[in-house]
């Protein structure tokens, strides 16, 4: 158990049935009236971002989440398959818990999410940047600088993002996973 007092952004709390992080929170003593704390909560199996207000020492239920390094395997019908770091034991996790899961390649390095009392999988997390290959490309024609255009690129793990006009066939790029979107060329 808990108070607000110890409300801290990423804070897992057991809320309606749910487990809850804390993306934000804010404590206000206004002038007339009770303290209170406004939060955002967002579902960990849902994904869905809430907005929700707890009277100021209001007691909570804490959850216990762990991070564990898991190593992304294959994908087939199945899920995708990965290994944990520390036991090597494989797990399947389904692909709906994963955000961007089309910019896994096999042998990388993942955060799966665990329930520690339940040892359930709440989710997967990827690096904050990947460096992909891009597999096809348009070619850019020169002199087509002048704007910050964007065009069309495959890469190594079949996924598509728009990148800029200098991009080509063969170049390493990194990836911000979180956007889904290019950052930069990787100079070898």
């Amino acid at each position: 158990m808990a108070t607000t007092a110890d409300f801290k952004n990423g804070l897992c709390l057991e809320y309606n049935n749910d487990l809850y992080t804390i993306v934000e929170f804010q404590h206000v003593k206004p002038g007339k009236g009770p303290a209170f704390v406004r939060t955002k909560l967002k579902s960990l199996t849902t994904g869905k971002v809430i907005e929700n207000t707890f009277n100021a020492g209001v007691k909570i239920t804490t959850a216990r989440v762990e991070r564990r390094p898991h190593q992304f395997l294959y994908k087939d019908d199945l899920g995708c398959h990965m290994m944990d770091s520390n036991t090597f034991e494989q797990i399947i996790v389904d692909e709906s818990l994963i955000d961007n899961s089309q910019l896994m390649k096999e042998g990388q390095e993942v955060d799966v999410i665990y329930h520690a009392e339940k040892e359930a999988i709440l989710g997967c997390e990827l690096p904050p940047f990947v460096e992909l290959e891009i597999t096809y490309s348009e070619p850019g024609l020169k002199g087509d600088t002048a704007t910050n255009a964007t065009k069309p690129a495959t890469l190594e793990t079949g996924a598509e993002i728009q990148v800029p006009l200098f991009i080509n066939e063969g170049d390493k790029i990194k990836i911000d996973t979180r956007t889904n979107s290019y950052s930069e060329r990787v100079k070898e």
